[in-house]
Parts: C-alpha cells; sequence; structure tokens
C-alpha cells in the first residue's frame, strides 16, 4: 500500500470533501521554498504552507534554537510555573507591538488566540456587571474555527451547521474604497447602543475573504470610534503579523492602537503550533480582583510551551535581520512589477499589492463561491505545474517564504498567466 493509499485510509483532512477530492501529494521533504513528494516532484511552496513558513523549510537556525531547547526543557505547565523562555518572549513581544500592550497570553493557534481575546472582553464587562454580550465583526471575516473565533468570522458555509449555537456578532461593511462612510455609520449605530464589548477585525487585509484590502487611515477611525464608547478593539494579526504587509504588524501603520492583539502563525517560523494574545493593562485590570472568579479561567495544556518559545524567539531574531528586510522589500518589488504587468490581461479584473502579499481577481459572470469550480480547476492546475497556491473563489493570491528566490517567483508568476490563459 503506498503512502498515499494509507492516508486515504487513516486521515480526515482539514476543509476537504473526501468523497469529490483527489488524493493528496505527500510530502516527504522541505528545504527553504521548495517541498518534494514522494515521487521526488519538487513544488514551490508559494503560499508559506497557509502562511506559516516565512523563513523557509528547514530552517537550520531555527531546528537548532528547537534542539537546544528539547535537551534543556521540553515543555513545563504553565498553570502555577513559569519558565525563562516564556519570560523572554513575552519581554520580545512587547518591545514590537505598540506601547499600550502590556500583558501577554499564551495558547496554541490563530482561532485560540482570538478565542481568548473574545472571552476576556466579554468577561470584562462581566466583571463589572456591565451587561455587553455582543461583538462587532466585518463581513465576510475569518477569524478561526473554534466557536467564538468562528462567530466573528462571516463566510457563511464555514459556520452554517453551528449558526444556533454562537454567540451574538453584528458584521459591519469591509470599508474598502468608496465604502468607507457606510462602515463609519454602521459602526456608530452599534457602538452608541453599549450593548457590545467589543469590534474584532483583520488589520489592512482580509485573508480567508481573497486579500480584500482596506486603508489604514479608516481602520484609525474606526478604532477612534469604538474607544470612544469603551468597546475593546481586538487586531487579529494571525495572517499579516510578522511582516507580511511589509510592518512587522499591520497595526504599525496605525496611529490608534488596539486594546488587544492575536498573534500566532508565522510566530514560530512554521515550526511549532504556537499562539498569543497581547492585552493592554486597562483589559488586565479587569481581572485583577481579590475575588477568584473574577481571573480569567482559560488554559491550555501546552500553553508557553518552552520549545514552542525558543522556536518563536529564533524566529523573531530572523526577522530582525538586514537580510530580511531586504527580501521582504525586495518581493513587494517584485510583486508590484508582475501587478503593472498581468493588470493588462483581458481576464484580470483587478491587483494589489502590500508588503509580501499579491493578489488578482479573475473576471467571472457570477461569483464564485470559496470552493467553486473555477478555483478548484485553478489549483490543480498549480499543482500539476509544480506550484503551491490556493485560490480563493476567482481570487489567486501569493503569499511567499521571504527567503523565496527571484527566479523562482519568476516561475509562479509565469504559470499564474499561464493558468490565465488556459483554464476556465
Amino acid at each position: 500500500m503506498t503512502l498515499s493509499e494509507k492516508d486515504s485510509l487513516y486521515n480526515w483532512h482539514p476543509y476537504t470533501q473526501h468523497k469529490t477530492s483527489t488524493p493528496h501529494p505527500v510530502i516527504v521533504k522541505g528545504k527553504d521554498a521548495l517541498l518534494w513528494d514522494e515521487n521526488n516532484k519538487q513544488y514551490i511552496d508559494a503560499i508559506a504552507s497557509w502562511w506559516v513558513n516565512p523563513f523557509g523549510h528547514s530552517n537550520a537556525f531555527i531546528a537548532d534554537a528547537i534542539y537546544k531547547q528539547l535537551n534543556t526543557l521540553e515543555h513545563v505547565l504553565f498553570g502555577g510555573f513559569t519558565h525563562n523562555k516564556a519570560i523572554e518572549l513575552s519581554e520580545k513581544v512587547l518591545q514590537l507591538l505598540p506601547n499600550n500592550q502590556k500583558k501577554i497570553f499564551y495558547s496554541d493557534n490563530g482561532s485560540t488566540a482570538v478565542e481568548v481575546a473574545i472571552k476576556a472582553a466579554l468577561q470584562y464587562f462581566y466583571n463589572k456587571k456591565e451587561s455587553r454580550t455582543k461583538i462587532i465583526a466585518f463581513e465576510n471575516a475569518f477569524h478561526g474555527d473554534t466557536f467564538g473565533a468562528m462567530a466573528a468570522s462571516g463566510i457563511s458555509f464555514f459556520t452554517e451547521a453551528f449558526k444556533g449555537s454562537l454567540l451574538e456578532v453584528v458584521r459591519i461593511p469591509v470599508p474598502t474604497a468608496g465604502n468607507e462612510e457606510t462602515t463609519i455609520t454602521a459602526l456608530e449605530k452599534l457602538v452608541n447602543t453599549n450593548n457590545f464589548a467589543a469590534f474584532i477585525f483583520e488589520p489592512l487585509v482580509l485573508g480567508a475573504a481573497g486579500m480584500v484590502m482596506y486603508d489604514a487611515e479608516i481602520l484609525n477611525k474606526l478604532i477612534a470610534i469604538s474607544k470612544q464608547k469603551q468597546v475593546f478593539t481586538i487586531a487579529d494579526e494571525v495572517m499579516t503579523g510578522f511582516g507580511k504587509t511589509g510592518k512587522t504588524f499591520a497595526i504599525d501603520y496605525l496611529t490608534q492602537k488596539p486594546d488587544m492583539v492575536c498573534l500566532s502563525k508565522a510566530l514560530t517560523g512554521g515550526t511549532i503550533p504556537m499562539a498569543i494574545t497581547s492585552f493592554t493593562q486597562e483589559v488586565f485590570d479587569g481581572f485583577y480582583s481579590d475575588d477568584v472568579n473574577k481571573a480569567l479561567f482559560h488554559g491550555h495544556t501546552f500553553t508557553a510551551n518552552p520549545t514552542g518559545c525558543a522556536a518563536a524567539l529564533a524566529s523573531i531574531s530572523l526577522l530582525e535581520t538586514d537580510e530580511m528586510q531586504k527580501n521582504i522589500n525586495r518581493i513587494n518589488h517584485k510583486h508590484s512589477l508582475f501587478a503593472n504587468h498581468i493588470k493588462q490581461h483581458k481576464r484580470v479584473a483587478n491587483t494589489r499589492v502590500l508588503g509580501v502579499i499579491f493578489a488578482l481577481d479573475i473576471k467571472v459572470q457570477n461569483a464564485e463561491s470559496y470552493y467553486g469550480s473555477l478555483r478548484n480547476k485553478l489549483y490543480s492546475f498549480f499543482i500539476e505545474h509544480g506550484i503551491i497556491l490556493r485560490p480563493v473563489g476567482n481570487t489567486i493570491y501569493i503569499l511567499p517564504p521571504y527567503i523565496i528566490t527571484d527566479n523562482q517567483l519568476d516561475i509562479v508568476y509565469k504559470t499564474i498567466e499561464k493558468a490565465l490563459n488556459e483554464v476556465e
């Protein structure tokens, strides 16, 4: 029995309808921006394996940090104990975040980072005996798959089966160009009711919605409106964090700063699951009490795993190197040149670039669903040609590792243009 056959026999993959899906490539090795399957077919990983791997596969520097930590302390419970790597990582992350962030809470992944933020916002007002039980979010947002994160998400087919079991979230339009005043009006109406604990958003780029982008100026206004009515603001930087937008965090483009920030994905350089939710002192003080019942009763077995902390520290140190910052600028320049070229194509509706993120929308007669037929044809075409890209509906995006070469990027660009010419 082949590995692929064993996989089909044993494994249930995420976001997969197994009755209609084709066998998955079995990846056995990775190095830098490349992956190889069991048949030694080579793939360019043009999405950094779901946005987690900015420094390349099998990164020796991060691997060495993990190895050293495994030989010192692989794990210790964080309930009732602490350790040097968690303290060091918290100090480092707080140095990178806006200076209003004062406390770090660890969890396991992007969904749980968001879950922690939502629970903290709701319980903050519960502790004050103030009834604020609702959340504000953008339409078409995606914040994760756990119940609080799922409730805040707006992509309906992800949440349809559970809509009767979710907390109440009211969605406002994404403030794309020309839509800003509509969004402002909607938010002002909601915050004035004093029923809402928090406003959660993906800053500047909605990833799973198809890399939908909007300006920092309008987000500044939305945060200011929320603060006027003490509605906490939650920046979900799970996708955008650690250099994706050209700055360390997307919120670095803002003058207004959120009350909470959610981080994961690239935090450990794609090596070990780990997440962070950061808080202002005000939020933390809402739980600081002689009453034990006002504590934040949330935790995970692998909270602040020392090995994950060591990987994160190594990952951040790589991000801060001149070489990596030059790579980010290089990719941004390459993307911009390609955008200027491909936007002339008869099938391209529009293009957009921010940092290392490139996206184009294909002109279609009718709106394509997330996993529509065009998307599936494009995905199969890219895999056949040795490129890992995961289109969203009629949107093709690139979000590569920062160490991808110019030649590899050119291959990705040429393959996208070929797909536009050949895939209907």
